[in-house]
């Protein structure tokens, strides 16, 4: 038995990624006349991201069921105490690892989303789920947000906001990052900057893809 699977958090993860299901890009008018070539633009747009983001701030953004089972799994064999994810939205990727942080014997895990109203949903997830006090949620722009008071040593990363900026949250964090810390990064196709450094060979890094839309890389020391 785990923290992930029994109650209250294995009910309110169900619930919230059937919630998640029901949601489509269809019903949002601002995206659903969109080409597909202008989503790629945004997506990759270091300049326009607030206003694409901004226009899904109700719209639940989550990893898939098997990421946050693969979240879940690595924070636990890791045996990591020290977490930083960019990106919250509802909270349900946080949820997966706070409950990998709780069944570890306790840690930090410093989350930041710029939405208020996000914030607002993730707090009474995290708070739902019993895994609060292992969550310091930053309100916030990531790159002002975790450009101060880090942790001296973090063990995992996730990075699952916008993606034109995985490079620069990186690089606040890298510093921190332990020799054979892990760095999982959502849809990281959408970051082709992202992904040349980190796999460049004197990147520092170990990289390679896990499934379709994950990068999983590893800081050598």
């Amino acid at each position: 038995m785990t923290t992930l699977t029994t109650a209250p958090l294995a009910g309110l993860i169900d619930r919230l990624f059937h919630e998640a299901d029901q949601v489509s890009w269809a019903d949002n008018p601002a995206l659903a006349t969109m080409a597909d070539g202008d989503h790629t633009r945004l997506m990759q747009s270091k300049t326009e991201y607030r206003a694409f983001y901004g226009a899904m701030k109700d719209m639940p953004l989550p990893v898939s069921r098997e990421t946050g089972a693969l979240l879940y799994m690595l924070t636990r064999s890791t045996h990591a105490r020290t977490i930083v994810e960019f990106g919250t939205s509802f909270g349900i990727s946080t949820l997966h690892l706070a409950a990998a942080l709780r069944d570890n014997g306790g840690g930090q895990l410093i989350t930041t989303e710029f939405e208020a109203s996000k914030v607002a949903r993730a707090r009474e997830h995290l708070t739902a789920g019993g895994v609060i006090d292992l969550v310091e949620i930053r309100e916030g722009d990531a790159l002002q947000t975790l450009a101060v008071d880090l942790p001296e040593r973090i063990d995992l990363v996730l990075l699952d906001g916008a993606k034109s900026l995985y490079p620069d949250i990186l690089a606040l964090l890298e510093s921190r990052l332990r020799p054979g810390a892990l760095v999982i990064a959502d849809n990281a196709d959408y970051s082709p900057e992202y992904m040349a450094r980190v796999r460049a060979p004197a990147s520092g890094y170990l990289s390679v893809p896990f499934s379709e839309d994950v990068e999983l890389s590893m800081r050598l020391g």
